[in-house]
């Protein structure tokens, strides 16, 4: 299972790039609810960064913007 989480910084990144393109925007939705069920969905084409960004992992919106996401595993424990 996958657990999409949004930094209040990113938010405030989206909030004002989404102001510019609205357009935009339910694309953005979209992808967001695909990468929560499954982030490697051959849809998004997500892909390894390189270079200053070699932890990273990057999904377009369109030919011009893209969104950069890393992950973070977590361990799951089983209670009995």
């Amino acid at each position: 299972m996958y657990e999409v989480i949004i930094t209040d910084t990113y938010k405030k990144k989206a909030i004002k790039f989404f102001k510019k393109h609205p357009d935009l925007l339910e694309k953005y939705k979209k992808i967001l609810l695909i990468i929560n069920n499954n982030p490697f969905h051959p849809s998004l084409r997500i892909h390894k960064l390189k270079g200053k960004l070699k932890n990273f992992y990057s999904v377009s919106i369109d030919l011009k913007y893209r969104i950069i996401i890393s992950f973070l595993e977590k361990e799951n424990y089983r209670y009995r």
